[in-house]
């Protein structure tokens, strides 16, 4: 066991914490109206609560545990059972097993945060809680075994993913999508009205924890502090910088002045995308990874979605959907075996296989996300019901669901 390993896990466990809480809330909180937004912060904040406990008490084992037929962990580390201070060198080998738990424990309860993008505005925070906890264990849990899980079936196949590009960020994506469009729109909402950031300084300070955090999910996803380590710190910063340069210069050029909001959103564009290939590309392909998802994220936000006329409040699918897809099959074209000898090389070193495998991970994972996503709406929405009546939707979700008011004045 390696203390410098040890002491930087732990770390990056904390800095994926502080990715949620305060990093995300704040970022979607700035983004609401103010009517909205401690119900924003509300749903950060409790995610953290309960799917820590849910992570502890069976998540982990699920994700992690003992394979049963490459699909599922069995529950052997119920309770964090056999999960203590004694490496497991199928995951870590030179920090304890609890660290490695732990850090992945912050991944699942930021990759349920992200889907409050999508729904922000209009949900009953009881019907948040149960759909929440549902989609963790039916759709967070079996994906990551499949991706990340000794003997996961995609992981079998060779499906490359390093920090969660498929994992959080094109499950959350893609099921977002499918709950803007099952939620229905935001009251008001079209016909050419959108509702603008109620404090945009909130939504820069949150981008900018999210970048921050960022590094413990991607460099700590090397599990140590070495080469790797370095390399997908360095990446992600090149990654996340042109990207959130590229939709400033969109802007600039097609609507005359360059946003902080766009450059922000830009910028966690290119974050999602480097997420999956942090580990396995050098920082020049980075930057054509972080520059054509600028472009790419861009699109589908201010174009797709007023084309297609769904109200994903705050373009989870856009941005984390999107994101995630190009950063998955990005990995299958960039990778290279000499920034990882445990990787593989990509299309652009010779080898297609690895790209269409990727392909197949972007497939499976729309698929069963979409479907799970569909089944579990369907059930909370028919036992209490998803969304908030219209009266309580006018008047705001942080005085009807938690009683409390965010400012003097409410919009």
């Amino acid at each position: 066991m390696n203390t410098g390993d040890t002491a930087w896990v732990l770390t990056c466990s904390a800095l994926v914490l502080l990715m949620t809480m305060p990093g995300l809330a704040f970022f979607y909180g700035g983004l609401v109206r103010r009517k909205n937004v401690l119900s924003i912060l509300m749903q950060c904040f409790i995610i953290l609560c309960v799917i820590s406990l849910q992570w502890v008490l069976f998540g982990y084992s699920l994700t992690f545990g003992p394979d049963i037929g490459g699909i599922i962990g069995n529950l052997d580390w119920f309770a964090l059972n056999g999960v203590g201070g004694t490496p497991n060198a199928d995951y870590a080998a030179t920090i304890p097993h609890g660290a490695f738990m732990i850090f992945q424990a912050m991944f699942a309860v930021i990759t349920p945060a992200l889907i409050i993008g999508t729904y922000a505005e209009r949900i009953k925070f009881s019907a948040f809680l149960i759909f929440t906890i549902l989609w963790a264990t039916f759709v967070y849990d079996p994906l990551g075994h499949w991706v990340w899980g000794m003997g996961g079936w995609l992981k079998n196949l060779g499906a490359l993913d390093f920090a969660g590009g498929i994992v959080v960020h094109t499950s959350s994506g893609v099921s977002a999508l499918v709950l803007a469009i099952l939620i229905g729109k935001r009251v008001g909402y079209g016909n050419g009205v959108t509702y603008r950031p109620h404090n945009l300084p909130f939504a820069v300070l949150g981008g900018a924890l999210l970048w921050f955090g960022w590094f413990g999910f991607n460099a700590g996803s090397a599990l140590g502090a070495n080469e790797l380590a370095t390399n997908a710190f360095i990446t992600t910063n090149t990654a996340t910088a042109a990207a959130g340069l590229t939709w400033a210069l969109i802007e600039w050029k097609l609507n005359g002045a360059p946003t902080a909001l766009g450059v922000v959103t830009g910028a966690v564009a290119g974050l999602v995308a480097i997420t999956p290939a942090c580990g396995f590309v050098n920082p020049i392909n980075a930057i054509f990874i972080g520059t054509l998802v600028g472009v790419f994220c861009y699109i589908a936000v201010a174009k797709v979605k007023a084309l297609l006329g769904y109200d994903d409040s705050l373009d989870a699918f856009g941005v984390h959907g999107v994101g995630g897809i190009w950063g998955t099959l990005a990995t299958g074209l960039f990778a290279e075996k000499a920034v990882n000898d445990a990787g593989a090389n990509g299309l652009f070193f010779g080898n297609t296989h690895q790209f269409l495998i990727q392909c197949l991970l972007v497939v499976v994972t729309i698929i069963y996300a979409a479907v799970m996503t569909w089944v579990i709406f369907k059930f909370v929405d028919a036992v209490i019901g998803m969304r908030v009546d219209k009266k309580a939707e006018i008047v705001g979700l942080d005085l009807t669901q938690h009683r409390e008011s965010a400012y003097t004045l409410i919009e």
